[in-house]
């Protein structure tokens, strides 16, 4: 926890507290402003500057891994024809929504929330921010967190032998230095993600080489990125591709063995004739057990097809002065080494959450209606789906918010506590549904879901669609007025 000075440079009194500036913590504001306009809010952002993951990553080509009709607001429609667009446009389209809608006016930039403690007694939490080596301190009824899943300062540290006793640069994805200049180097990027897959196309336009070095592949799909549709589908672009993209994730699910051949017979028309499927493009798992990668209009393949992008499978023996030595001998020249060995999982944004007093961690913790951590009093959490769009789950989480407030309204509740009933029985399973490295890796330490009534997991965005608008909110939680 950070050390700050004891003196409070100012007090306000709210209803809610919105910590995140990005597109969750936007996307309650906004819903908060328009089902409840009387409610007084405010949202206090760490950096900056709003969009969060949009304004972390610089590193080039980053862009989202889901389509945009989805991943934008259902309030304020993708304006666009390209379904995947890089960093910068995504920040340019959350600006406009932001001041469009007024929402900029709720919003305090440099304002890191470090403690929220509850008051049983006062029936509120106590927040207290740094706000340029200034205290501040918040009093609120409910606590929004729009922190994302992962830990914004400090990367995953990947083991990787010998890098220490590397002699060029070692840049990580998060941290992406402006002035590096890759201009007819020759670069190694450790990793098969998402990462990893829109680096290679995006770095090969300027260095000597690029080699995309993976333990094990990933399922990459060609998707193409400009929509042809008329201006009136416009509206209804969300619906479209909601559904496909569940389909889809219905197909791998129920029909694996059918999705496996799909995906190996859509890569291998996109592949060089110099490449084969194995062993560079025959994941060891089914299509969605690990997440979809997606290149728009095939970037990732093109790149393939030219003379600076190749890509090298298996293990790395360790890394030399100057090169990256293989566990099957290969060595593979490099100025500059890119880890893009996935994210540094983190719930909570590292505050220091306490109820009345005694610390509350999230590990172990059953999980409300993917919205609500066990015996923790008027906090929402936003997540989003692992199999489909971030955003689409943070809809039904702004909404159940929402019924929440008004139904505690109409009881004269002033807390609600999500509470497991004493001497049940019930099952749990992992916060992640996903079996890439950095899920299993921190799990120990995450949330977890039942597999009953309000603890199971939300993945079904139809149904849990429904449910947030209509269904019953109020199983499992226990009410204090």
């Amino acid at each position: 926890m950070e050390s700050l000075p004891d003196k409070v440079h100012n007090t306000e009194d709210l209803d809610l507290v919105i910590v995140g500036a990005g597109i969750s913590g936007i996307n309650v504001a906004y819903w908060l402003q328009t089902e409840l306009p009387q409610a007084k809010f405010t949202i206090l952002e760490g950096r900056n500057d709003i969009g969060g993951t949009w304004d972390l990553f610089r590193y080039p080509g980053v862009r989202s891994d889901s389509d945009l009709y989805t991943y934008g607001f259902s309030w304020h429609p993708w304006p666009y024809s390209n379904p995947i667009v890089e960093g910068p446009l995504i920040i340019e389209y959350l600006k406009t929504c932001i001041s469009q809608h007024g929402i900029d006016n709720h919003i305090k930039f440099r304002h890191n929330v470090i403690s929220m403690n509850w008051s049983s007694k006062a029936q509120r939490w106590t927040v207290i921010a740094n706000n340029d080596g200034l205290v501040k301190e918040y009093r609120a009824r409910f606590i929004v967190l729009g922190t994302g899943y992962y830990d914004y300062s400090t990367p995953r540290q990947a083991i990787i032998p010998g890098l220490d006793s590397f002699q060029g640069k070692v840049i990580n994805p998060q941290f992406w230095p402006e002035e590096l200049d890759y201009t007819g180097k020759n670069m190694v990027v450790i990793g098969s993600g998402a990462t990893a897959i829109t680096l290679l196309p995006s770095l090969s336009d300027r260095a000597a080489k690029v080699t995309m070095v993976q333990r094990s592949p990933s399922y990459i799909a060609a998707v193409p990125n400009n929509d042809p549709s008329p201006a009136w589908m416009l509206p209804y672009q969300r619906i479209w591709y909601a559904v496909c993209s569940w389909l889809l994730v219905l197909f791998c699910a129920y029909c694996p063995s059918y999705a496996r051949r799909f995906f190996r017979g859509k890569t291998l028309s996109q592949l060089p004739k110099s490449l084969g499927l194995d062993p560079h493009f025959s994941p060891r798992y089914y299509p969605w057990e690990q997440r979809l990668c997606f290149a728009p209009d095939g970037d990732f393949y093109k790149a393939l097809h030219g003379p600076k992008a190749s890509i090298v499978t298996g293990a790395i023996k360790h890394v030399t002065d100057h090169a990256v030595e293989m566990q099957d001998g290969q060595i593979i020249d490099a100025d500059i080494i890119v880890t893009a060995t996935g994210l540094k999982v983190q719930l909570g944004g590292k505050i220091d959450m306490r109820v009345d007093g005694e610390k509350m961690d999230w590990k172990g913790r059953a999980i409300w209606n993917a919205a609500m951590i066990q015996d923790i009093p008027n906090m929402f959490f936003v997540v989003g789906y692992t199999k489909a769009s971030w955003t689409l789950l943070a809809d039904n989480n702004a909404m159940m918010l929402v019924r929440l407030l008004k139904t505690m309204d109409n009881r004269g509740a002033r807390s609600a506590t999500p509470r497991i009933p004493k001497g049940s029985k019930m099952e749990y399973e992992p916060f992640w549904p996903i079996s890439s490295t950095y899920a299993r890796e921190i799990e120990p330490m995450l949330p977890k879901y039942g597999t009953t009534g309000p603890w199971r997991r939300w993945a079904n965005p139809p149904a849990d669609y429904v449910f947030a608008r209509w269904g019953d909110i109020t199983d499992g939680l226990s009410f204090s007025v």
